[in-house]
């Protein structure tokens, strides 16, 4: 099975430094939805909140990903996309925005904090 871009298809939008389970329990979620995720990696400038560059962030998706069982390009493709700070939308477009709720456990998960014990 291949990702087909005619399909339903959720979006994921985040920096995702570095990859965790979080986000692994967040994409588990989506994927249940239409069976494929698109995850877009915010272009950030490189700091202290953000010390990866795009092939990093990349390869920590995909290996953490593939380490819960999914395949890159079958289930969901990684793609670049600007530093978007707003999604922004009209009358009824086709599609919805959907804050998930995952658990205190999981939405205590903490990148920075991951970060910083990485240091």
């Amino acid at each position: 099975m291949a990702f087909d871009s005619t399909k339903p298809t959720v979006q994921l939008l985040g920096r995702w430094q570095p990859w965790h389970d979080g986000h692994t329990a967040l994409f588990k979620r989506a994927i249940e939805k239409t069976g494929q995720v698109i995850i877009m990696v915010r272009e950030m400038p490189i700091d202290e909140n953000n010390p990866w560059g795009y092939e990093q962030v990349w390869h920590g998706i995909r290996d953490g990903l593939q380490e819960a069982g999914y395949e890159y390009s079958d289930q969901y493709i990684v793609m670049r996309v600007p530093n978007i700070v707003d999604i922004t939308y009209g009358r009824d477009v086709g599609y919805t925005i959907t804050q998930e709720h995952l658990g205190a456990e999981i939405e205590s998960i903490s990148a920075t904090k991951i970060r910083n014990a990485n240091k």
